[in-house]
């Protein structure tokens, strides 16, 4: 009976080879966003706790203030304290309870940024020191397969999974204020998932990903052609090549001759090499987007927005950047076509 062989498509293969990535990555992918989400929750408990004990203390002691009167009751009561608040009140503790869910998720972005930079620096230089590079041009897997996708797994890949992580972490911390708040007569309903905004956080959260996706090409392009390129210690090729030049301009004061200043260099060429993999990172570049979007609220989900996100996109810098770090992969994947031992 003969058998009939079927081949394997290209987006299969592709789809495969991005499994690898995150196989061979999960303990930085995965466990890595996840355990510092896990710390957030754990710091932000042993800070809660530490707080109810000194509003313990303060109500039985009859230290509490609300509406310029003393209240004295018998332990904490937030049943008590709710009855107190005015709608400016509530308005505060929205803004309050978002600032701390948007802080509380920032723990695994954090980590993301680390994770991306030092896997994009490893990515094509590992398996040349090693020399498991003569293995894998044996498959019948392309170096522009393999560039690209350990570029969307830094690019893609990662941010969905530390985003899922933030998620997780906010929601836990949402269930441990809650918790805390029935614990001590309040209704949760009230003081907590009726100011706060949770789904509108993870609405932000998940429209930061295309913006990410493109803010960070150059980095990660720049990062993956010196992973490509350096014989030896390609950290302190990335880092210092951008520092040195950008020392270089600023004594030299190159940048005069094109009616610039050195700071434009740092800001744009520099710092969109090596911080492109930090997230928000995009937001000190467009402060007057951002203003103009906002203008004078002090409402964070407001600034928030997927729309303030998205508009991003319209910068000229993004796609610029975006351009530059595609002809890094380009350059990292002609590299790589003429690989070999180290």
């Amino acid at each position: 009976m003969n058998t009939v062989h079927h081949p394997i498509s290209k987006a299969s293969t592709f789809k495969w080879m991005l499994k690898r990535e995150y196989w061979e990555n999960r303990g930085g992918f995965l466990y890595a966003p996840l355990i510092a989400g896990a710390i957030s929750l754990v710091m932000s408990l042993v800070g809660i706790l530490f707080g109810l004990l000194a509003m313990h203390r303060a109500a039985k002691s009859g230290g509490l203030v609300l509406d310029n009167e003393n209240v004295s009751v018998n332990g904490l009561d937030l049943g008590l304290l709710t009855s107190k608040l005015d709608a400016k009140n509530m308005h505060d503790l929205a803004n309050g309870l978002d600032l701390t869910l948007v802080l509380s998720s920032l723990w695994p972005f954090i980590v993301l940024a680390f994770v991306v930079f030092f896997y994009c620096l490893g990515a094509l230089y590992d398996d040349r020191r090693d020399r498991s590079i003569l293995f894998w041009k044996s498959l019948p897997l392309s170096d522009t397969q393999t560039v690209l996708s350990k570029a969307l797994s830094a690019l893609l890949v990662a941010p969905l999974v530390a985003v899922a992580a933030s998620i997780v972490t906010m929601f836990g911390f949402l269930l441990i204020i809650t918790v805390v708040v029935m614990a001590n007569g309040g209704d949760a309903m009230t003081l907590v998932w009726g100011p706060a905004s949770p789904l509108n956080i993870v609405a932000s959260h998940l429209s930061w990903i295309p913006v990410y996706l493109l803010w960070a090409l150059p980095t990660v392009g720049w990062l993956l052609l010196c992973s490509a390129w350096a014989k030896s210690k390609p950290f302190l090729w990335a880092v210092m090549l951008p520092l040195f030049a950008g020392i270089i301009v600023s004594t030299t004061h190159l940048m005069s001759a094109f009616d610039l200043s050195s700071d434009w260099f740092w800001k744009h060429i520099v710092g969109r090499l090596l911080l492109g993999t930090l997230p928000g990172s995009d937001m000190l570049y467009r402060t007057d987007q951002l203003r103009a979007l906002i203008g004078d609220r002090d409402d964070l989900v407001a600034a928030l927005a997927p729309s303030n996100q998205l508009a991003a996109l319209s910068l000229p810098e993004v796609w610029i950047g975006a351009a530059a770090g595609v002809v890094f992969i380009v350059l990292a994947i002609r590299l790589r076509r003429r690989a070999g031992e180290i």
